[in-house]
């Protein structure tokens, strides 16, 4: 199972603040044990809202609306997040309750979010198609 820590913005991440270096230090060292648990899919901070654009879409299909950031911190912004494969989602939150949080920088909150996989179902015709091809393509080479 697939999930997402996700970090929320508070108003400092979004000012660009940055923790300081015993919070740089613990979060390298949170990401260590991630990967040396096996667990570490990916995982990245986001640059504040001011460098973003917001793209919305209205329900009578009409042309997009482009807003460019900075955005309200009140709007479920994200500052970074966590990609993680575990067992369980009880795994998932004990991985998101030991992230390190940045002292006296404000509200610090984490999402833990399941992603969706792709049922094996769904996966079996298409790894048929690429399996067949895989095996033309070594008949030919045999051929050659």
């Amino acid at each position: 199972m697939r999930f997402m820590l996700i970090v929320k913005a508070t108003s400092y991440s979004e000012a660009g603040v940055k923790p300081g270096r015993e919070y740089a230090e613990a979060v390298a060292a949170y990401r260590k044990s991630l990967a040396e648990a096996g667990v570490l899919l990916a995982a990245e901070e986001l640059r504040p809202s001011s460098s973003g654009i917001r793209i919305g879409y209205s329900p009578n299909g009409e042309e997009p609306e482009f807003e460019a950031g900075p955005f309200q911190t009140g709007q479920g912004l994200l500052a970074g997040y966590t990609l993680i494969e575990v067992n369980s989602e009880q795994e998932a939150v004990n991985w998101a309750r030991q992230m390190p949080v940045p002292p006296g920088l404000g509200t610090f909150g984490i999402e833990v979010r399941e992603l969706t996989e792709q049922s094996n179902r769904a996966k079996e015709p298409m790894n048929r198609a690429l399996e067949a091809d895989l095996k033309n393509q070594l008949d030919m080479l045999k051929h050659t």
